[in-house]
């Protein structure tokens, strides 16, 4: 079953509340870029770097790594004592400790449907 319009709108306000909180005790660092609006990419600050190594006529290397879909999946565990880590607690933590607990998923073609799986870890 595809998520509610409620729940989608509820992830918002979690997400956005969230985001502020974390920026307000410094959790997220300046060279995160992924998953953030108004940030320019890591591509673009790199750049901006490199040019300003070569015009102090300063070498530049670099070395760069394709972690592809290495984060696509967030075991729930993890991600709750993380929360935890970063003093997200009370109600908010509860939510969203309900919210991944007993998650499963079943794929759907036509009228027919796959078995149910638990979930332990998911796209967040």
């Amino acid at each position: 079953m595809l998520t509610c319009v409620a729940c989608k709108i509820m992830e918002c306000i979690i997400a956005s509340e969230m985001l502020s909180y974390l920026r307000a005790h410094d959790v997220i660092s300046k060279q995160q870029h992924g998953f953030l609006s108004r940030r320019c990419t890591n591509l673009f600050e790199c750049l901006n770097d490199w040019t300003l190594a070569l015009h102090n006529r300063k070498s530049v290397i670099a070395l760069y790594v394709d972690f592809a879909k290495a984060f696509d999946s967030v075991s729930h565990n993890k991600l709750c004592h993380k929360l935890l880590s970063y003093g997200i607690d009370g109600n908010l933590y509860s939510l969203l400790e309900n919210f991944l607990a007993d998650r499963s998923q079943c794929t759907r073609v036509g009228n027919s449907c796959s078995m149910n799986i638990r979930l332990s870890s998911s796209v967040i």
